[in-house]
């Protein structure tokens, strides 16, 4: 059983973008103005499974204003639409066409962002309403970039950066908003109504920094799937200029039952990765494990998961026996945009069962745009390519994959 899959993403045009509605509101707020953009995909999909292939052409368009900083204060509001605009030959998740393979990009119109801040300075900021939220490197927590329709909360969120570089933050979460559209006829796939705090704190210690978090999710749409997390995070780098460069991260964390979770929520997660950096290139060697006994395996269901575990997404959800993942990998930057090329050798946790391997790379290249009255621009665009794609042993699936978007607004 062989699939294919094909995705392409490309700005259609970006006019006023003074900033991006999902910017990080932690981030450094830029100049007032309004927002309005566009985002032009394309995805198709080939799978054994189903009879049919899949293929969708979306369009999102953002529109919405940023107001400038007075006496500390600023908000944003933005909505968004997301359109295909071909025939839906595709599983939206939305659309009802279970006989395609799914690509998760349902129509959907929404409020997409809405938040006011108070930040009175470089040390304090705090932001209420419906915002993204970035945690570390989206293991956890992140805004899910990759689709149409980025995930976002309903938080407050207020962060306290010490002069000592010790750093503290605290989110409560009332509400996640899905990358699978407002309107989604399945309430858990839409959103998921929720009592979650967040806590975290990042201390210098050596030459890197030590992260520990607390995460409490009370999930009343699941409420079986309420957990809590516990975890420790090591991060360390030496730049050297000329010379090689090196780089360490570690990480540990465990899961258990919070709330109503099911008694079955008993497991543990394990990041060690190492790298070296030399004239711009970045090589690197990892292993990560997300714990499973044949019951439960750990789960991230808030996190940017296309990040992590290959670009062919086969482990959105972890398998119960758990998945341990080998990989290596090089990066380089280019401009604006960065080639990366990644190996991963992916077996079970518990027992001995070999998942199989997965080669992705990303190679860069820039679109020149031309508009009807002579003006034009470069937009610099991510290629992606996921060649010998993975062949699972529990499904006899191959599935290889191209990707093309944008490397940034």
């Amino acid at each position: 059983m062989r699939c294919h899959r094909y995705l392409a993403t490309a700005v259609l045009f970006a006019l006023a973008a003074t900033t991006s509605a999902h910017a990080d509101p932690a981030a450094t707020a830029p100049k007032s103005g309004p927002i309005l953009d566009a985002r032009l995909r394309y995805e198709s999909v080939e799978d054994d499974a189903f009879t049919k292939s899949a293929d969708a052409t979306t369009l999102r368009l953002r529109a919405g204003y940023r107001t400038s900083v007075h006496s500390g204060w600023s908000a944003l509001v933005a909505v968004e639409n997301t359109s295909h605009l071909s025939r839906d030959h595709f599983n939206s998740t939305a659309n009802g066409h279970t006989t395609y393979p799914t690509i998760a990009d349902p129509d959907n119109t929404a409020l997409d962002v809405a938040w006011v801040q108070y930040a009175p300075s470089d040390h304090w900021r705090t932001t209420l309403g419906r915002q993204a939220l970035l945690y570390d490197n989206q293991r956890f927590f992140g805004n899910v970039g990759w689709r149409q329709n980025e995930q976002t909360f309903d938080a407050l969120d207020t962060e306290y950066r010490f002069g000592n570089g010790v750093a503290l933050r605290y989110s409560y979460i009332n509400r996640v908003q899905r990358v699978f559209g407002e309107d989604n006829p399945t309430p858990a796939l839409a959103r998921f109504m929720m009592d979650a705090h967040l806590l975290h704190a990042a201390v210098p210690v050596g030459q890197g920094t030590l992260n520990g978090y607390a995460y409490f999710i009370d999930n009343h749409t699941l409420p079986l799937t309420s957990h809590r997390d516990l975890g420790l995070r090591y991060t360390i780098k030496h730049d050297a200029n000329d010379a090689i460069g090196w780089l360490a991260n570690a990480e540990y964390a465990t899961q258990h039952r919070y709330g109503d979770g099911s008694q079955l929520i008993d497991a543990d997660y394990a990041l060690l990765e190492g790298g070296l950096v030399w004239r711009g290139n970045t090589f690197k060697a990892g292993w990560e494990k997300l714990g499973g006994n044949g019951l439960y395996a750990f789960q991230t269901p808030f996190a940017t998961l296309h990040a992590f575990d290959g670009w062919a997404d086969r482990f959105l959800t972890t398998p119960v026996n758990g998945l341990q993942d080998g990989y290596l990998s090089w990066s380089r930057p280019f401009g604006h945009v960065t080639a990366t090329v990644v190996g991963h050798d992916f077996n079970s946790d518990h027992g001995s069962t070999h998942y199989g391997r997965e080669w992705d790379s990303a190679r860069p290249m820039s679109v020149r745009m031309s508009a009807r009255d002579g003006c034009k621009s470069n937009t610099p665009i991510d290629i992606g390519n996921a060649s010998d794609g993975r062949r699972l042993a529990d499904s006899g699936v191959d599935r290889n994959t191209i990707s093309l978007h944008p490397s940034g607004p």
